[in-house]
C-alpha cells in the first residue's frame, strides 16, 4: 500500500514550480525612503549597491523589482548563488549627537 502524501505547503509548491520551470522567485526586503524633492529612493539591504528610485510608491516598487531582477540575473549568469534576504528587519531610530564645534 503506498504511503499517504502530505499536503504541500505554499513554500513547497513554490520550490516545486521553481524546479519545474528552472526559475527561482527570490523575495527581498526593500526600504522606501521619501525624498524632500519628491519621490522615493529604494534600497535592498541584502543586495549591496542595489538602489533605485521612483516618483510614486508604485513606480518605486516597479523600479525595485526591475533592479532586483537585473541584479539576480547578473549573479546567476556569472554562476553565483543568490544571497539570502536579511535575517532581521531594519531598525529605524532618530539619533541625537552632541556637536563640539562653536
Amino acid at each position: 500500500m503506498p504511503k499517504a502524501r502530505k499536503p504541500r505547503t505554499r513554500r513547497a509548491a513554490t520550490r516545486t514550480r521553481a524546479a519545474r520551470t528552472g526559475r527561482e522567485s527570490p523575495r527581498y526586503t526593500v526600504i522606501y525612503e521619501p525624498q524632500p524633492e519628491g519621490g522615493y529612493t529604494v534600497s535592498v539591504p541584502a543586495l549591496p549597491g542595489c538602489v533605485t528610485e521612483g516618483e510614486t510608491i508604485g513606480e518605486a516598487r516597479a523600479m525595485a523589482q526591475d533592479a532586483i531582477r537585473g541584479y539576480c540575473e547578473s549573479l546567476l549568469l556569472d554562476g553565483m548563488a543568490l544571497p539570502a534576504d536579511i535575517a532581521k528587519p531594519p531598525i529605524h531610530e532618530r539619533l541625537a549627537v552632541a556637536l563640539t564645534a562653536r
